[in-house]
């Protein structure tokens, strides 16, 4: 808890961080890479320069203060519980956090100028603070969890054994241990984080993917969708680079596995609702219940722009033949083709329609999709009745689902 005269203090400035949170935020970026520029390959340098990072760290800042001074909402538990997966699965060290604070509320001093008199600065400083020591013992259990001492890098080297064109985006990677050891296991709905280095001074990028193939395997499958820039925005660099110049045999850096999702949470009917390359942590749900509870009832929604578009189709035949009590409704935009040899599936031109969705009163739900698709979806299902606590959903990037 905030001491009673910081609490004073930040409902007092409150508003005008609030209203200047990006332009701190934007300055604190600044001074801190060029300060530090080897942080760059910690941050997705897409998210940087469309200033979506820079407004997501504005707005977790506000909405901290607010839970702190009671004026707020949101429940922070799940929060901080996604923010330490996802700075374990980059390998963030407490020292980090020394850096990101001087460097964060140097750069409110320097937006606000004189109104940051010390008794501002120490308030906000506390805030921060506070923050900074919930995350740290949150990622030490989850490094811990993970078998990695104190200060051991998370990277680790897996050799590519397959390599699958699912699509014309899309590509599959299977990977094993490069050093022979063990495979960690992982709960249907977790990632792992990627470290490639780009060549031509490009220096490191790490992104997240689900984790698509069976707990439990000698081996890991993901998959990748090649982002194309639309608008003039540049392509993904690190998914093309994957596509372009990782075949059989590459040697890749990947994290454990985190992710405080679980996507077959409970033991009754099961919904998962999936868009595009989002169908990945439900594909794992699948692996898994196949092999670990055959009879569970599970609907699978996805939509796609068509069916061959639809990545990982071809697994869907052996998964229902292996899941008697599996329903799969499809939605696709261009339904000019839609066989599925041996499945009987149904299939919707269209977009998705929550009010369509096959629902069992007691489901436990997992969304994963764009940002505004798991909006709408999640929208719907709460509309029907499903408690907001039966409804796991995954964000890559900066967003945030609504409510």
């Amino acid at each position: 808890m905030l001491t009673q005269s910081s609490a004073e203090v930040v409902t007092a400035t409150l508003p005008a961080v609030r209203a200047h949170g990006e332009a701190i935020t934007r300055r604190f970026y600044q001074r801190m890479f060029a300060a530090h520029p080897e942080l760059l390959d910690l941050f997705n340098r897409g998210n940087q320069a469309s200033g979506s990072q820079q407004a997501a760290l504005a707005a977790a800042v506000v909405a901290y203060a607010e839970h702190l001074i009671g004026a707020g909402a949101t429940p922070w538990g799940p929060v901080l519980d996604r923010i330490a997966h996802k700075h374990a699965s980059l390998g963030i060290t407490p020292a980090q956090y020394t850096v990101v604070g001087r460097h964060l509320l140097a750069a409110v001093g320097e937006v606000l100028g004189e109104a940051v008199t010390p008794s501002v600065a120490l308030a906000w400083d506390e805030v921060y603070w506070l923050l900074a020591v919930e995350l740290v013992a949150r990622e030490a259990r989850l490094y811990a969890a993970a078998g990695l001492t104190e200060g051991e890098p998370v990277w680790r080297p897996w050799r590519v054994t397959a390599r699958r064109q699912e699509t014309p985006d899309v590509v599959s990677f299977t990977v094993t241990p490069d050093d022979s050891g063990e495979v960690p296991t992982f709960v249907p709905g977790q990632y792992t984080s990627v470290a490639v280095d780009l060549g031509g001074g490009r220096g490191r990028q790490i992104r997240q993917y689900s984790l698509a193939g069976r707990p439990g395997a000698a081996h890991w499958r993901i998959a990748v969708k090649r982002l194309r820039g639309i608008d003039g925005a540049p392509d993904g660099q690190v998914s093309t680079f994957l596509h372009e110049h990782v075949t059989v045999g590459t040697t890749l850096r990947l994290s454990p596995p985190f992710g405080e999702v679980n996507a077959v949470a409970g033991d009754g009917p099961l919904l998962l609702v999936s868009a595009g390359i989002g169908l990945t942590p439900a594909m794992a749900a699948l692996e898994h219940l196949a092999v670990t509870a055959p009879q569970r009832p599970v609907v699978l929604v996805h939509a796609d722009r068509a069916g061959a578009a639809h990545a990982l189709r071809g697994d869907l035949p052996r998964l229902h033949a292996a899941l008697p009590n599996l329903r799969t409704r499809l939605w696709y935009e261009d339904t000019s083709d839609v066989a599925l040899p041996g499945v009987a599936v149904e299939v919707t031109g269209g977009r998705v329609d929550p009010e369509s969705i096959p629902l069992s009163p007691d489901a436990h739900v997992h969304l994963c999709g764009p940002l505004p698709f798991m909006n709408i979806v999640r929208g719907g299902l709460l509309r029907r009745g499903v408690p907001v606590e039966r409804i796991a959903y995954e964000v890559f990037g900066p967003g945030m689902l609504r409510g």
